[in-house]
């Protein structure tokens, strides 16, 4: 007779059927934090990545760029998947385009403008 309450215990409601919104009800919090996590990190990561490929894709000679190792350098040669850049006088170095990081505002300033 104890077993017989114990499984009583342990069966369902009554009417059956309502274990089913619970499940749902437990995926939402996950479901919210993904979407959070879209809006906060993926899809600005996304615009971000998407500016810099075309920055890439833009830089014609004559543009100060940096480097993503920090080099400071004037565009002066460009192909399909290489970059020319002069570092100082008469110093060229090649760089992959995925190389360049950003454009280079303070190297690009007029010499007359530069803090001393």
């Amino acid at each position: 007779m104890v077993l017989t309450g114990m499984a009583y215990a342990m069966g369902g409601s009554p009417g059956g059927g309502s274990g089913g919104a619970g499940g749902l009800m437990g995926l939402l919090p996950i479901l919210l934090m993904f979407v959070i996590f879209y809006f906060l990190l993926i899809r600005p990561q996304q615009k971000q990545a998407k500016k810099h490929q075309e920055f890439v894709k833009n830089l014609k000679i004559g543009d100060r760029v940096v480097t993503s190792g920090g080099m400071h350098g004037e565009v002066k040669g460009l192909t399909e998947t290489t970059i020319t850049l002069e570092i100082a006088d008469k110093v060229r170095v090649k760089v992959t385009r995925g190389a360049i990081s950003g454009s280079s505002q303070e190297a690009a300033a007029p010499e007359s403008q530069k803090p001393a």
